[in-house]
């Protein structure tokens, strides 16, 4: 299969300078404001969007160098695939958070529940959208009773 080449959309400014102390996940973050920078050439992909109370940011986890299939997620004890976690430490290092957006001030967004660091490219933007996420028969596996 042919690599796959993708481009940044954006970039994101966070308190956050480094990778300690980064909350573990949006809602843990949710004390936490940042912005999202489109850059110029996308600016207009986000007509509309200001309607949207949440957005998904899919990111680039650009300080992350290296990955483990198993790893020990910090909920738990025991050792957990890659694959059944939320770790940065990923084969193609690719983030997703449901972030809440705040307004747009012309290519920025500002939104709350950062849980990304200063500089992180930013790679798509999605309109988060309850009724299109089916909650029916949700499983959440090793994590059950822990959260």
């Amino acid at each position: 299969m042919e690599e796959i080449k993708l481009k940044p959309i954006g970039v994101v400014h966070s308190p956050f300078k480094e990778p300690s102390g980064v909350p573990k996940d949006s809602t843990d973050g949710m004390d936490y404001q940042g912005t999202v920078e489109i850059f110029p050439q996308y600016k207009d992909g986000l007509k509309d969007l200001d309607g949207f109370s949440h957005i998904m940011l899919l990111f680039y986890f650009h300080k992350s160098e290296y990955y483990h299939l198993i790893s020990k997620p910090y909920l738990d004890d025991h050792p957990r695939g890659v694959f059944a976690t939320r770790s940065p430490h990923r084969p193609n290092l690719i983030g997703l958070s449901v972030v809440k957006l705040l307004r747009i001030d012309d290519n920025i967004l500002y939104v709350r529940g950062i849980d990304m660091i200063e500089e992180t490219p930013v790679l798509d933007i999605k309109p988060y959208i309850p009724e299109f996420e089916s909650n029916e028969g949700i499983k959440i596996g090793w994590l059950e009773g822990k959260i």
